[in-house]
């Protein structure tokens, strides 16, 4: 528990208008478990576009007036955010709208640039003013530079990927055209579908095709760039094969949702192979394998079924409440708001509790406490994932070297810290049973970095954003 999250990213385009706010709301919905500080959705009504973002849940934000506020169209963009760069504030908020010369782009975004920085002081050093502190600006600044000389918006984009390094996964609107993107390395997900009636959707991950009724087709593939038009879907592959595959394994132990299937791997199916593959490592004895709801339940389902222990319901996640994270304080409190032990289940037995990671020990010490104040009588804590090393630069907010736990103190000194009576990671070499040998980047455990990396920058926008909101 405490590693933060991402974005989610929509496009819809029909071949007749409908309701398209009404189907990227749904969307949304569906893809809320990526971000929870804004949200937003740009509608394209034959060229003029109509927005509304804010700061928020998709519920909050979104109410029924203000998606009657918004045309029925064609063409749609929308994104839920957590901010892995910048600020949580209105002028983060995507999708990011840009006005230009040869017209109007809307430009969704999943992702870090890992050479963010440098770009941007380019960009203000040749006069750019900037609204936002994120990435996706930038992205957007450098697509409309190329779109000034190219002949169309997807040679634009294709320029810009050239200069472009790091994670992203994006949607795009233009007055006539969707399109959509995967960095080379292909570090965060993107797939679309087809509903019956010739709505294609492109969105972060397959549960939200599901959601709006769309059939799979198929898996973004890294470096490709897909235009929908309205009589036409082409792919431009000039970009692809220039990297190795880089999917962020972090995707399939805590980010996506279980009913996901990302790159052609289930995202349940992946989280059982790593409880499997755990038991094996780190076997405990034990009456009662649990999980740490959400994400902690299917690599508990897998230790159980590995170990032979029987598996239950230990903790129960009470479903009106975020996830932790998402607010930088208050973080005790929320704990026992969230989460609560079922003394039935756990009174008198040793427990093997499962969850997908620790960052700084703060939370896993209350919940391992939360098991003892209900009569477990021993707490074996089991993580789906290596320790977390090092800072993350692609989309994870994966906090500095100073603030993570595993830094700073062995496994048996953390699991003394916790409370636990033993404690065992998910070893290294056995992330590939995550992804049955497809690529992935695992540089937050390994240190081992896909791209350049921003030189004498830290990662601490924990203690950035606590910052903010003092001074706010």
């Amino acid at each position: 528990m405490g590693v933060h999250e991402e974005c989610g990213i929509l496009g819809i385009i029909a071949p007749t208008p409908v309701d398209v706010a009404d189907l990227c709301y749904v969307g949304l919905q569906a893809l809320q478990h990526r971000g929870q500080e804004s949200c937003g959705i740009v509608v394209n009504d034959d060229g003029v576009f109509f927005s509304h973002k804010d700061l928020g849940l998709v519920s909050e934000v979104f109410d029924g007036r203000k998606l009657e506020s918004l045309p029925a169209s064609t063409m749609a963009v929308a994104h839920v955010r957590y901010g892995t760069t910048g600020s949580n504030s209105r002028a983060n908020c995507q999708p990011i709208e840009v006005n230009h010369q040869k017209g109007r782009m809307a430009l969704a975004h999943n992702g870090n640039l890992s050479n963010a920085t440098e770009l941007r002081m380019a960009l203000e050093l040749s006069g750019a003013i900037f609204h936002s502190s994120s990435d996706t600006e930038t992205i957007a600044y450098i697509v409309t530079r190329e779109r000034l000389s190219a002949p169309s918006i997807e040679e634009a984009l294709s320029r810009a990927m050239d200069t472009l390094e790091g994670a992203y996964s994006l949607v795009l609107m233009s007055p006539q055209k969707l399109i959509c993107a995967r960095d080379p390395h292909g570090f965060r997900p993107l797939c679309y579908g087809k509903t019956s009636d010739g709505i294609y959707v492109v969105a972060s991950e397959s549960c939200a095709l599901q959601a709006l009724g769309a059939t799979f087709i198929r898996d973004v593939d890294p470096g490709e760039i897909i235009v929908f038009g309205k009589d036409s879907v082409t792919s431009r592959r000039e970009h692809c094969g220039r990297a190795s595959k880089r999917l962020c394994v972090f995707e399939y132990i805590y980010f996506a949702r279980p009913d996901s299937v990302i790159d052609g791997i289930s995202v349940h199916a992946s989280r059982i192979a790593a409880g499997k593959a755990l038991a094996c490592a780190h076997p405990a004895e034990a009456d009662i394998v649990i999980g740490a709801p959400d994400s902690g339940l299917d690599a508990a389902l897998g230790f159980s079924h590995e170990s032979g222990i029987p598996y239950g319901i230990g903790l129960i996640k009470n479903k009106y409440v975020g996830r932790t994270f998402i607010a930088p304080t208050g973080r005790k409190g929320q704990v026992r708001i969230k989460l609560a032990a079922i003394e039935s289940a756990v009174v008198g037995k040793r427990v093997v509790l499962v969850d997908d990671s620790i960052v700084r020990g703060t939370t896993s010490r209350r919940v391992v406490q939360l098991l003892r104040d209900a009569g477990a009588r021993e707490v074996h804590m089991r993580i789906s994932a290596p320790p977390f090393l090092h800072p993350c630069f692609y989309g994870t907010d994966i906090d500095s070297e100073g603030h993570l736990i595993a830094c700073r103190h062995s496994v048996a000194e953390i699991a003394s810290l916790i409370g636990a009576d033993s404690l065992g990671y998910l070893p290294l070499e056995k992330l590939a049973c995550l992804t049955y040998g497809n690529g992935y980047c695992d540089a937050c455990f390994s240190g081992t970095y896909p791209t350049s990396i921003p030189i004498g920058q830290g990662k601490d926008r924990f203690e950035r954003r606590l910052s903010e909101a003092s001074e706010s």
